[in-house]
């Protein structure tokens, strides 16, 4: 169903795009002026659990060095955390207006210090999309682990598309996965190395502004038709080697925009930045691929925990990835 949806998407996505500014390019300016932060950061020691962590091919701790790394700015509440249960809860981060998030998650949560994995659902969709995106397993596992996937519903105000910051440069949605951080550090417990990302069409550009904006948390993310539309926006952390996992769905992948073109982009700007990345051109055009995707992202967000340098992929890429992807 999202995947006929999303050429739907596509074109309302495009049409409205093409006539807009590069929100892009908005956003490096709003950065400049000081609109970007995050407010109260925290320093956070390593879990305790570590046992309960997800697993990783690239090293104990993801770190050439051998040193634990730690996100530099992580967030803090900045309004009453509300109960984390399974299901959808209502943040009221301060300043803005009172957000629903879906959350997967258990009891396990309160024992182990497990992931969390944000989720961005495209034009037209609802966060239960991240059951097709993500897939069932992938949750399963991130829930088993005591982690969290946490997928926001969009705000309405935002206008046609879910996601402010596909036309805008306001930053209310971060803001959002700001306090979900923040509260569930509070509450439960994050391995907070092991803070990711994923997003289709509007939310693969959604993800691509996260990612860069919130580099000062963010591990590792995976784009679903998604990319930069123009230049990327300030960088919080230029300092964190963060690894993407970008797909796109090649030639057809375009109703006006050129999700391969935003997809290409976006992989140059990693690699300016020395950043890894790589592409996966499953060629059906505006759609999320099915099968091995799903539980490749899963390896490779277990591969590329914060602060993995140099990525492990780097002599090519683990058996059992898509055919399509390539370094």
């Amino acid at each position: 169903m999202f995947a006929r949806m999303g050429l739907v998407v596509a074109f309302t996505l495009a049409c409205a795009c093409g006539t807009t500014t590069s929100p892009s390019a908005e956003s490096s300016s709003s950065a400049a002026e000081g609109e970007d932060t995050v407010g109260e950061t925290r320093s956070v020691e390593p879990s305790q659990e570590e046992s309960g962590s997800l697993p990783t091919t690239g090293g104990d701790d993801g770190s050439s060095t051998g040193e634990p790394s730690l996100p530099t700015m992580l967030p803090s509440p900045s309004g009453v955390c509300p109960q984390l249960v399974a299901g959808d809860v209502t943040f009221a981060p301060a300043g803005i207006e009172p957000r629903a998030v879906r959350l997967w998650m258990s009891d396990a949560a309160t024992t182990m210090d497990g992931p969390l994995v944000f989720y961005w659902h495209g034009t037209g969709s609802q966060p239960e999309e991240a059951r097709y995106g993500l897939g069932g397993d992938f949750i399963d596992q991130v829930v088993a682990q005591g982690g969290i996937v946490a997928a926001p519903y969009h705000d309405e105000a935002a206008g046609d598309f879910p996601w402010w910051l596909v036309l805008s440069t306001n930053l209310f949605d971060l803001q959002v996965a700001d306090e979900v951080l923040g509260c569930a550090i509070e509450q439960v417990g994050v391995d907070v190395t092991r803070i990711h990302a994923a997003g289709m069409s509007a939310g693969g550009l959604q993800t691509a502004q996260f990612s860069w904006r919130r580099s000062g948390y963010l591990a590792s993310v995976a784009l679903y038709s998604g990319g930069f539309l123009g230049s990327p926006p300030a960088d919080q952390d230029p300092s964190n080697p963060l690894a993407a996992m970008i797909f796109h769905g090649g030639e057809s992948d375009v109703v006006l925009i050129g999700f391969e073109a935003a997809s290409e982009r976006y992989l140059d700007a990693m690699r300016d930045e020395g950043r890894f990345g790589f592409i996966c051109d499953h060629g059906m055009g505006h759609s999320i691929p099915q099968g091995d995707a799903q539980s490749s992202v899963w390896e490779f967000f277990y591969d590329h925990p914060w602060g993995t340098s140099p990525s492990p992929y780097v002599g090519g890429l683990p058996a059992g990835f898509p055919a399509y992807c390539a370094l």
